[in-house]
C-alpha cells in the first residue's frame, strides 16, 4: 500500500443496539466512546442498529409476505381486464 493515502485502519468494538452483543473487529470508523475489552485494552465503541445477531434474515424471524392479499389488492385497484 502507498503510505499516506489510506485512512487509519484500527481495531474497534461494534455493539448491536437491540441485543447488546459486542464484537471486536477492524475498521476505519472512529468514535469518542470507548470500551474496555476482554484483553484489557480500551477500544473505540460503535453502536449500530442492526448486525447479524439481530437481522431478520439471520435470526429466522422473517415475516412471510401475504401474496394472495397483494393480488386481491391489485385486482380491486385495477380490476380484471376484459379482452
Amino acid at each position: 500500500m502507498k503510505p499516506g493515502i489510506h485512512p487509519d485502519y484500527h481495531p474497534v468494538v461494534f455493539q448491536d443496539a437491540s441485543t447488546g452483543r459486542t464484537f471486536l473487529t477492524r475498521s476505519t470508523a472512529t468514535s469518542q466512546r470507548t470500551i474496555e475489552w476482554e484483553d484489557g485494552n480500551s477500544y473505540p465503541l460503535l453502536i449500530v442498529d442492526i448486525t447479524a445477531d439481530s437481522h431478520p434474515f439471520w435470526t429466522g424471524t422473517q415475516r412471510l409476505v401475504d401474496t394472495a392479499g397483494r393480488v386481491e389488492k391489485f385486482n380491486r385497484r385495477y380490476g380484471k381486464r376484459v379482452r
